[in-house]
């Protein structure tokens, strides 16, 4: 093994922290780390993508201000970075949407189990890519489409060295009854949908890869009130490995502890 990254060819895991209640409440990096992370221990070969990638876009900005370009003002270098961006992102761009077209149903059965409720949730991939219906699959054509809004924005692109449309730009969009989660749902619904999207990655990876992955609870009880507690707890450790960081036990039920092995730091 030489790279850090090639740990999730052996290893599967889904980590749940405090932290993670910003892929629902902040701002879309969040989100595309959280997919992306997703995606790579669907398909490993996604961080390959994702690394080629950032390299084009860091790449393609100093273009644009190197002394080369200031002074010949050529394109040719940019539209060989189009058609290699092009490719790249539609990629990109059709594994987010597939994998979030796949847990889409995993969400909705533990956002129901967790809330208690018949709320009906929804998960949209907002992407730059224009005129692109949401059934649309075929590589060619989005491809196209990508070479053609990067061309329409190349003059902009060259005043500010910064291209702002493609998969780093992307977002994915949370909903309850057709409201957004992020922009309008109280804290018990952004904590609930949270949790039913770990459960729902973790649930993804076992029926996709045969094999349950590795479950890791970093203190997130604090973050739960004691019904979301008690369902997280009654759910977890049945088929995966479960470990879990707490910096009190009184939370957890003795039933719980009591089938569980304790290591204390």
């Amino acid at each position: 093994m030489k790279k850090q990254s090639e740990i999730k060819n052996y290893i599967r895991s889904v980590c749940f922290c405090s932290n993670d209640i910003d892929i629902v409440r902040s701002e879309p990096s969040y989100r595309r780390t959280w997919i992306d992370k997703v995606v790579s221990q669907l398909e490993p070969v996604y961080l390959d993508l994702i690394s080629r990638f950032n390299r084009l876009l860091k790449q393609r900005s100093h273009f644009w201000r190197s002394e080369s370009f200031l002074k010949t003002q050529s394109t040719d270098i940019v539209e060989s970075f189009d058609i290699q961006m092009s490719i790249i992102s539609t990629r990109i761009f059709r594994r987010r949407r597939r994998a979030l077209l796949k847990i889409k149903p995993y969400v909705e059965y533990w956002h129901n189990h967790l809330s208690k409720s018949q709320e009906q949730i929804d998960i949209n991939y907002l992407s730059g890519i224009q005129n692109i219906s949401p059934e649309e699959e075929e590589e060619e054509v989005i491809s196209k489409k990508i070479a053609e809004q990067l061309l329409n924005q190349r003059s902009i692109e060259a005043l500010t060295g910064k291209c702002n449309f493609g998969p780093h730009r992307d977002d994915i969009e949370f909903l309850i009854n057709n409201v957004s989660v992020r922009k309008y749902g109280s804290s018990g619904q952004q904590r609930t949908f949270i949790l039913a999207l770990k459960m729902a990655e973790l649930d993804l990876l076992t029926q996709t890869l045969n094999v349950p992955p590795i479950l890791i609870l970093d203190d997130v009880l604090a973050e739960l009130d004691l019904t979301r507690q008690n369902l997280l707890l009654n759910s977890v450790g049945k088929d995966s490995q479960c470990f879990i960081s707490a910096t009190h036990l009184d939370k957890f039920n003795q039933s719980f502890l009591g089938s569980s092995q304790m290591i204390h730091l």
